[in-house]
């Protein structure tokens, strides 16, 4: 098994030829100076997941769809937990949670490789010793309270920055914290928080100064819920569980601020931006699951005296699915892949979020097209990972958004169309 402290290398290594003084044409002898291979490392520590999911996880989709059909939770939280130690024991605890806080301190292609594993299958599982990553911000009194217990488990946290009138647009936020002495009193609504209903604290992101705005005027705060902030669970068509939370005159102290005043808003888009490469990591396993599936259902389903993978729309729906999920894989491991390097990966983030999204739900209704009638019941998980896709299309950044960002990047010249490479 990969030991907990070893690092990856980077999947894509370019050779800049830094100190090569020979000519193009005499390199053009020596063979490609791309690598698009995995390093033996990232292939170990793919392939253990590779196994994990399919030996421990897999073997429970029928129990969670038989709980979810009846309206409970798929894992309880000790079976969640049970899973999370075996992977534990074999080193895989806090994937990029750095090693100072006992964890694996991988980087982000290597987290997208694992997220695509993880997301062959339905089952809500991630593996433990994570925390927000902006929660690293924190001041080491901070650090103890909220950071190391959420890596350890024994605390949940929550994002909260999306409301009523502020979803796509960030900016428009209107909860606000006014400053009473040594003290801030934050007043305003959240919505469509992701583990807002289990959360015992949140870094909510309020106004504390009106005239500077998003420029200056967002703050971060962590608030225990013991201050009075209260939710409530939000019924959607997936299984994602948000909820909205209130806070009405709630008081934290000065040191309850995360990072820096008036600097919410950067520490926003940071814990938004790893989302736009992950999210689609984890769909793009879903996609290849669900076309597998397709695939096995063409070659036993019988019309007309032949499988229907005989058809040539069938073999169609086959063929475009295998080409997108190819591309999305690149989309994502590219965008990963320029974090690693310290490149600015924004544009590649929301264009893998965007891909991700749309050809996901293409991929997920033609192979429940293919299933026909069945695909459409709930004995099988095709209308669940349907519905589960539709969400990627949504939270953390619409199709409009990364639309809007793509394209203005473009057009302001902040990146081109020959992409990183130039």
């Amino acid at each position: 098994m990969p030991p907990a402290d070893r690092r990856h290398t980077a999947y894509a290594r370019c050779s800049t030829h830094e100190n090569d003084r020979t000519t193009p044409a005499d390199r053009t002898t020596k063979g490609p100076t791309m690598d698009f291979d995995l390093s033996a490392e990232e292939r170990e520590i793919r392939d253990w997941v590779r196994t994990f999911v399919r030996k421990e996880i897999v073997p429970l989709e029928p129990q969670v769809l038989e709980r979810e059909r009846r309206g409970e939770r798929g894992l309880t939280a000790d079976e969640l937990k049970g899973l999370q130690d075996k992977a534990r024991s074999s080193g895989f605890f806090g994937i990029q949670t750095p090693e100072s806080h006992g964890g694996m301190g991988q980087g982000a292609v290597v987290a997208a490789l694992i997220e695509i594993e993880l997301g062959r299958s339905f089952v809500p599982f991630r593996f433990a010793g994570e925390a927000d990553n902006i929660l690293f911000s924190a001041t080491e009194e901070q650090q103890e309270t909220y950071l190391r217990p959420t890596i350890e488990g024994t605390r949940k946290s929550c994002f909260a920055i999306t409301e009523p009138g502020a979803g796509s647009d960030a900016r428009a936020i209107r909860t606000s914290a006014r400053r009473e002495g040594d003290e801030w009193v934050i007043n305003g609504e959240k919505t469509f928080i992701t583990g807002g209903h289990e959360a015992d604290f949140v870094m909510v992101f309020a106004v504390t100064d009106k005239e500077k705005g998003a420029d200056g005027g967002v703050t971060c705060f962590l608030v225990d819920r013991d201050r009075g902030w209260t939710s409530t669970p939000i019924d959607t068509m997936g299984e994602w569980g948000p909820a909205a939370l209130v806070f009405e005159d709630v008081r934290v102290p000065h040191s309850a601020i995360l990072g820096e005043e008036g600097k919410g808003f950067e520490l926003a888009m940071r814990w938004i931006g790893k989302g736009r490469y992950m999210l689609p990591a984890r769909a793009l396993g879903s996609c290849e699951r669900l076309v597998e599936m397709g695939m096995e259902w063409a070659r036993n389903r019988v019309t007309f005296g032949q499988p229907i993978a005989e058809r040539q729309a069938i073999q169609w729906m086959v063929a475009d699915s295998a080409v997108e999920i190819e591309a999305l894989r690149w989309l994502v491991l590219t965008a990963a892949w320029q974090v690693d390097r310290g490149i600015d990966s924004r544009q590649s983030q929301s264009m893998a979020k965007l891909y991700g999204g749309v050809k996901a739900n293409e991929i997920v209704d033609r192979v429940l097209q293919m299933h026909g009638g069945m695909g459409y019941t709930r004995e099988l998980p095709v209308e669940r990972w349907y519905r589960e896709l539709r969400l990627l299309r949504i939270y953390e950044g619409t199709d409009e958004i990364q639309r809007r960002t793509i394209a203005r990047n473009l057009l302001k010249g902040h990146a081109t169309v020959r992409g990183h490479l130039g």
